[in-house]
This record gives C-alpha cells, sequence and structure tokens, in this order.
C-alpha cells in the first residue's frame, strides 16, 4: 500500500518502506483529531510498540482485554507498563463474566471442550464496544507470527469490527523485536524466559521446549487443537 499525503503541507509518500519511527510519527500526525487506540495482550511485540509510541511523548490510549485468566506475570508486566509509561492510558475492557458465571452457562472447563466459544466469550464479544468507540485500531501484528497472518498490510480496513486496521510490526521478524526489546530496556513479560514465545489466557498456554525469547512459535497456543488464533484478527478461529 501506497499513500500520498501531506500532513505539515508537504508531499511524502507513506509505504513499507517507510522506517517504522516515521510512520508511527506519521500516525499521531494524520489520524490526531480521530479516535485511534492500541490494543495489547502484552506479548513482546505489543511492548516494543508501546514503547515505539511512547517515545513520542503524545497521549496513547492502549486497551487491553482482561480474561479474568491471565498468568500472574502479565498482571505483573501490566503494572510495570504502567510505571514505566506515566502518559500511556492503559484501559481493561475484558468481560464482566465470570469463570464460575461461565461454567454456570456452558458448563466446567470450557476451554477444554470449546476453546473457540470460550475466546468469543472472552475476547471476541468484548471487543466489539470497544472498536465502535474508535476510528483506528493499531496493532502490534507481524506477517511472521503465522500463515493466517502472512497477508497482513501495514493500512488495511477491518471487516470484523468495521474500523482503520494499522499494524507498524508487519515487516519485523522476532529476532529484530528482542534487540528492540533489549537495546531500549522494554519490560516484557519474564514468561518469555522460561520457553512461552506468546502468553494467553493460563489454561490454553503452554511453554515450547528449546525455544527461547528471540524466537517465536505459536505451538504453545490450544496445544493439541487445531485452533492458532482467538478470532480477534480477521475472525480466525470462530
Amino acid at each position: 500500500m501506497e499513500l500520498q499525503i501531506s500532513p505539515l503541507g508537504q508531499s511524502e509518500v507513506i509505504n513499507e518502506e517507510t522506517p517504522t519511527d516515521r510512520f508511527i510519527a506519521w500516525t499521531l500526525e494524520r489520524f490526531a483529531s480521530q479516535r485511534m487506540i492500541m490494543t495489547s495482550s502484552f506479548g513482546m511485540e505489543g511492548c516494543a510498540l508501546i514503547d515505539m509510541y511512547a517515545r513520542h511523548g503524545q497521549p496513547v490510549t492502549v486497551v487491553y482485554l482482561d480474561t479474568m485468566f491471565f498468568f500472574p506475570e502479565t498482571y505483573k508486566l501490566r503494572d510495570r507498563l504502567v510505571q514505566r509509561y506515566p502518559h500511556i492510558e492503559f484501559v481493561n475492557r475484558g468481560t464482566t463474566l465470570t469463570p464460575e458465571e461461565q461454567a454456570r452457562l456452558h458448563g466446567d472447563e470450557l476451554w477444554k471442550h470449546n476453546p473457540t466459544l470460550c475466546c468469543k466469550l472472552r475476547k471476541v464479544d468484548p471487543m466489539f464496544p470497544v472498536m465502535a468507540e474508535a476510528d483506528v485500531w493499531v496493532t502490534g501484528l507481524r506477517r511472521g507470527q503465522s500463515s493466517t497472518r502472512a497477508n497482513l498490510r501495514l493500512i488495511d480496513w477491518d471487516w470484523q469490527y468495521q474500523v482503520l486496521k494499522i499494524s507498524p510490526l508487519v515487516k519485523w521478524d522476532r529476532k529484530q523485536i528482542w534487540e528492540y526489546v533489549k537495546q531500549n530496556d522494554v519490560p516484557y513479560n519474564e514468561l518469555h524466559e522460561r520457553g512461552y514465545p506468546t502468553v494467553g489466557c493460563t489454561h490454553c498456554t503452554t511453554p515450547v521446549e528449546g525455544v527461547a525469547p528471540g524466537e517465536y512459535s505459536r505451538a504453545g497456543r490450544w496445544a493439541g487443537t487445531e485452533k492458532t488464533e482467538c478470532g480477534l484478527h480477521g475472525g480466525a478461529g470462530i
């Protein structure tokens, strides 16, 4: 995708060859008058992207969906990020459906017998009211994360949530993310050092043997099933 833009009265071409920092600056300029939010599940990519936006010194809202099944280490990381970036607003828009009520309605351990429904209830559905209040959605997605994300575009329209979707890190690989995190002392989930390349809910995330923090794999998500996505992005997994 190539865009001709002139936010400051001077013509500029924005495309995938634009340096990431400049692209982020452009999003802050271009969408200053619109409702732009970033979402994060506090994975390494999300933490790096939060830091990249924070460096521009402008207020940014980061929405996360607390599924009530986060690892303790994830809550600890959230608190570190809140302390590290005081001009970033971190907002929990997770479900109000308690685990006990979910069990009453759908049976015990729904994530075992119907993980797609569990993701829908605790992640996909709560995102709809969030996106209803947004014009622009910033994500930390990368093409290299999975085959379902291989065709990600820098700027695209999200049909599921009817919002403009921006993914500044589409061309980055995990090694580059890890190098950025180390060089800039970005807080990250300590579970990455215990074999967890990605971190989701406690019941559906397991460590992957032999995977270092600078390597990526989704093998630890919904292990033993064909499911690879929660359904937030492109409806995959629903």
